[in-house]
């Protein structure tokens, strides 16, 4: 009789893969508690700037008339022609004015001076929001006589008091108040330039405005009633003013320009917030690897009970999953928390007040993010389970076993490749942006990846046979089964580049101006020297012995025509190509008969005076695109009310990062020396007590002239790129952070395969020293080839942020690639021995007992 035997397929009931999880989860807790911190500090990054960037957005709506003053601010170079004022006054109920501008002040009391922006104001201005000051009503009584309200910051930087004199130009006011905060100031500002209010009917006493002063003429101008669209009521009116070259901004503009700048701002704290998701990520590939190449066996025994390959994979899967969303959780709950604290960090940058809300949208995509996070990166190694045959149970040796390559890592990479170029452009809402910055950093990774790849191939085949036993051991362990080095190296290589490229920028910002002043180079600029104190104040410099480095004549002007065409010509002829701000902007220049060492001719020729009644003049050369001319067209220029025209003779290279008195234009002597003009003195001085004294003389015999004193302006930039620097590490911590729990992670997750080496060596006689130099050899190698890797990033970064944002050459500092160096080695040993100290210094046995 013939029998078949047929055996029945084994049935799971829809549970079993949770219950099996969970009951296999016990065990490895631990290791899944890495996977979990793996994530939740780049979560918590993402969620606590989304909900920051949120907030700030809402904030700048409701405070944006706060940020102006008024509803509508006109502004320009000139004074605002009467029948355009009365066109705007016949439109409001309110009106104020104010005069800017830079000037020096002193303080009599203790003779300090201070270059600063004097604010004179005339009426009720501002009407939405206030000017703080301390006592809270000198801001409403200081225009009612000689008062003056002073920055509070400045006031505390010389020693002054309420109630002390502040000598302004001609007039000496009291300080009646100290100002704290000004509508649309923020701290940054405040420091480069703090300001001074004083009343406007004391503005013509100062006797500081004068010929080729720079001056800021501004309208503030409040609305009869609120109208729902500022813009278009105001359309009319503002197109022609903003015609005549004056700016007109409404609430609804200063809202859209303010929201982008801190747009921006947002989207680069998020960037560097995705950054160290991807660190974790980075984590959650390696921890999984390890974690699936330990379950080998485990899935081989559940094949040969008869279980399919997805059934096996779905329990891992689900712990992923399930620790993923754990994490995201924890994460996203931290976001809420540094969401509540980054405003504080922030505020020297913020022209409004900002009271952290909970944005609960951020916490649902933080959990939802962490989710798919644990789900691509699990599957890249989960999936090699599918693989895994029932023979395997029988088949000794771990490490020997390897994941067979499958079809569906294809679309796996693909979708890592998307969800990072998507969580990009949802961050910076720019598709060739995200596409740029997902480029350049999965170049940096695979840069990285390669390095890692590599350096475990040519140890094996590149070994020294002369090393001792240890050294060899510790750098075979750089490629032997279940090594971390790519996952190490790519973690180290990205903190250190973000760490290093903000060392060597801000360093290399600070020393760009510091070396402005080095040597016997300019470091004081003296301007608004009127024609008649000229030669008096050459004499003090001389009397102080200090040089004269550069005495130039400036004549303003205004550009009448280009090439034959006025400003309304140009405008309405579409052929035509010439920015309307060169029509519009006032022409500081300058005329002398030879050309000065920061000048370079690069096309034509520089023809030093007058031949034949034909006047040829020098451009720069980065301003022939904008006014689209070439050698030989004709300008006309209005030299305050006499009409001259003239001939492009040259195009200039100009180092505008000199400490000179560069111009866009530049004269041949013979033209206008009889023009209506003002000076530029430039010198330098070395000592700091000379430096005071002499300012002190000037201010107080020529109260216009304005002083530039360039190691203030160092110590301001310092103070600046602190803060600066300050707010991006703050966030680089959540990059290092996930950094340092990656490689801790991936290092205790090799415990155990160390622990395997470390017994057996034990066993065969090696003492505790030559484990621990086993340990060192290994994690020094591996932090050397991280902090190597990141700094050649960091030293790329610097070149092209050097080359194209800065206009310098980035040149590596030794000192500063030593300390990154040393420093992110020495964390790489440190954290290898502390990690490895468990094993190394106890017995074989108690070890095994407590592994088993």
């Amino acid at each position: 009789m013939d029998k078949r035997i047929t055996i029945e397929p084994s049935k799971y009931s829809r549970s079993w893969p949770w219950k099996m999880a969970w009951r296999d989860s016990r065990k490895s807790r631990g290791k899944l508690l890495l996977f979990i911190a793996s994530i939740s500090l780049g979560i918590a990054a993402m969620v606590g700037i989304t909900s920051f960037r949120e907030n700030l957005l809402v904030e700048i709506d409701k405070q944006a008339k706060g940020l102006v003053g008024s509803d509508v601010r006109v502004q320009g170079r000139r004074v605002l022609a009467d029948t355009l004022l009365q066109s705007f006054k016949d439109m409001t109920k309110a009106y104020s004015q104010e005069n800017y501008f830079a000037s020096m002040v002193m303080f009599p009391k203790t003779s300090g001076t201070r270059l600063v922006q004097v604010r004179a104001l005339e009426g009720e201005y501002p009407y939405y929001g206030e000017i703080i000051t301390k006592p809270v009503e000198a801001s409403k009584r200081f225009q009612s006589d000689k008062y003056v309200l002073v920055d509070e910051k400045m006031m505390l930087q010389y020693g002054a008091q309420v109630g002390d004199s502040l000598r302004v130009g001609a007039v000496t006011f009291e300080i009646i108040g100290a100002i704290t905060q000004i509508p649309g100031q923020t701290d940054v500002s405040s420091s480069v330039s703090p300001v001074v209010y004083i009343p406007f009917q004391y503005l013509k006493e100062t006797g500081l405005i004068q010929n080729g002063s720079r001056v800021n003429y501004v309208h503030y101008f409040m609305f009869s009633d609120d109208p729902a669209d500022t813009a278009k009521q105001w359309s009319k009116t503002a197109s022609f003013t903003e015609s005549k070259g004056f700016d007109v901004e409404t609430v609804e503009e200063e809202k859209r320009e303010t929201g982008e700048d801190f747009e921006n701002l947002s989207n680069f704290l998020e960037l560097v917030a995705f950054t160290a998701l991807l660190l974790g990520c980075l984590g959650v590939a390696s921890s999984i690897y390890v974690y699936a190449k330990s379950k080998v066996q485990a899935v081989a025994v559940l094949r040969c009970l008869g279980m399919k390959a997805k059934q096996a994979v779905s329990v891992y899967l689900i712990q992923v999953t399930l620790f993923g969303f754990i994490g995201a959780l924890i994460g996203s709950i931290l976001g809420l928390v540094i969401h509540m604290y980054l405003p504080v960090v922030v505020q020297d940058f913020l022209p409004i007040d900002l009271d952290p809300v909970p944005y609960w949208p951020a916490l649902f995509v933080g959990v939802l993010i962490g989710i798919v996070i644990s789900l691509l990166f699990g599957l890249l190694s989960l999936v090699g389970l599918r693989k895994i045959s029932p023979l395997s149970a029988i088949r000794l040796g771990l490490g020997d076993s390897k994941f067979k390559f499958d079809k569906l890592l294809i679309p796996i990479i693909g979708g890592i490749a998307l969800f990072i170029f998507l969580s990009v452009y949802w961050q910076i809402q720019s598709l060739s942006e995200a596409l740029v910055f997902s480029m350049i950093l999965i170049g940096a990774i695979l840069f990285l990846g390669g390095i890692g790849k590599g350096v475990s191939w040519l140890t094996r085949k590149l070994m020294p046979k002369n090393l001792t036993y240890v050294w060899r051991q510790g750098f075979s362990n750089l490629y032997r089964p279940n090594n971390q080095t790519v996952i190490l190296i790519m973690a180290l290589g990205l903190g250190t580049s973000f760490l290093a490229t903000l060392y060597f920028m801000q360093d290399l910002l600070v020393q760009r101006v510091s070396l402005t002043a080095a040597n016997d180079r300019p470091n004081t600029i003296l301007f608004d020297i009127q024609e008649g104190q000229h030669d008096e104040l050459k004499k003090l410099t001389k009397e102080f012995e200090l040089p004269v480095i550069q005495d130039v004549p400036v004549v303003t002007m205004r550009l009448l025509e280009v090439k034959g065409f006025t400003k309304d010509e140009a405008y309405n002829d579409t052929t035509v190509s010439i920015s309307d701000w060169a029509y519009s902007r006032e022409y500081r220049v300058t005329y002398r008969d030879s050309l000065i060492d920061s000048e370079k001719i690069v096309e034509g020729e520089w023809v030093g005076e007058v031949r034949n009644d034909s006047i040829y003049i020098s451009v720069s050369e980065g301003f022939k695109d904008n006014l689209d001319i070439e050698l030989g067209d004709e300008l006309v220029f209005n030299v305050q009310g006499a009409i001259l025209k003239v001939y492009v003779g040259s195009f200039r290279e100009i180092d505008w990062r000199r400490v000179q008195t560069n111009f866009l234009v530049l004269f041949p002597s013979g033209t206008l020396e009889r023009a209506p003009q003002f000076h530029v003195l430039v010198t330098r001085i070395d000592e700091m007590l000379t430096s005071v004294k002499y300012q002190q003389a000037v201010v107080k015999r020529f109260p216009n002239v304005s002083i530039i004193d360039l190691e203030l302006i160092l110590k301001t930039l310092e103070d600046v790129l602190g803060k600066v620097a300050f707010v991006i590490q703050f966030m680089a911590f959540f990059s290092i952070g996930t950094g340092i729990i990656v490689m801790i992670s991936s290092i205790i997750l090799s415990k155990f395969q160390r622990m395997q080496e470390n017994v057996l060596l034990r066993t065969l006689g090696a003492s505790k020293k030559q484990l621990w130099t086993i340990t060192i050899a290994e994690y020094f190698f591996l932090g050397s080839l991280g902090a190597i890797s990141g700094i050649f990033l960091a030293a790329l970064f610097c070149t092209l942020l050097g080359q194209f944002l800065f206009e310098f050459t980035f040149v590596p500092n030794p000192v500063q690639i030593g300390i990154v160096y040393v420093s992110v080695t020495g964390m790489s040993v440190l954290i290898g021995l502390l990690n490895s100290r468990g094993v190394v210094r106890q017995s074989p046995m108690e070890v095994l007992r407590r592994e088993t």
